[in-house]
């Protein structure tokens, strides 16, 4: 799969909020170059379609676009169109789900308890993004880590820091979603490459990934 895939390369996706298009080009250059593979811009943010349109045509191979607070069946399907091959959304609904697969995007809905990971995991969800995290923190990753099918894609979004990466790999997470704490609508290039950097060398470290 090729979420999988990504995820075992960089298990990092940069979360970029505000995003307006035009800030797409600069903002995708330094991701890229500091490491990142997977890219999402939430459907919240100015002309999202045209910033993910910007970045699946500039997406090689090791680049995989996503969308994110995606909430019904249309938009799943805008973002498609658009050239997100990833579906991220703060919740679970299955229609949203079964839409988005159907359309051949990974998927990673939000969940907060084990019964909306396995409502997520029964419609089709590639993996689970655990949100907020700020209200899961470790301990609960590790209790769901002994119930869930061996294998499930965790990913905590949402409050993750530098400085909470560690306990939370210990845990059993196979990766993070970083929002704020990477990138600030406005921010430049230069102060989000840095920023970008920091985490993959901490994920690197972390997941004893090759640099």
């Amino acid at each position: 799969m090729s979420l999988r895939r990504h995820l075992a390369a960089m298990p990092l996706v940069a979360i970029l909020r505000g995003l307006k298009p035009e800030e797409a080009p600069d903002a995708f250059a330094a991701l890229v170059k500091a490491g990142f593979r997977i890219i999402e811009v939430p459907l919240n943010s100015p002309r999202p379609f045209e910033s993910i349109a910007y970045l699946a045509g500039r997406a090689g191979a090791d680049q995989l676009i996503g969308a994110g607070t995606v909430l019904s069946v249309e938009e799943a399907r805008a973002a498609r169109e658009a050239g997100a091959r990833l579906m991220v959304a703060p919740n679970c609904d299955p229609l949203v789900i079964a839409a988005a697969e159907a359309h051949g995007m990974a998927t990673l809905p939000g969940v907060a308890t084990p019964s909306e990971g396995f409502a997520a995991l029964k419609a089709g969800a590639d993996g689970l993004k655990l949100f907020p995290a700020e209200l899961l923190p470790p301990a609960a990753i590790k209790a769901w880590r002994a119930v869930l099918p061996a294998g499930t894609l965790l990913l905590p979004v949402g409050g993750v820091t530098l400085a909470n990466m560690a306990d939370y790999v210990a845990a059993g997470a196979d990766g993070f979603g970083i929002g704020g704490s990477l990138y600030k609508p406005g921010m430049t290039a230069q102060e989000l490459g840095d920023k970008a950097r920091a985490f993959v060398e901490r994920c690197r470290e972390l997941f004893d990934l090759k640099s």
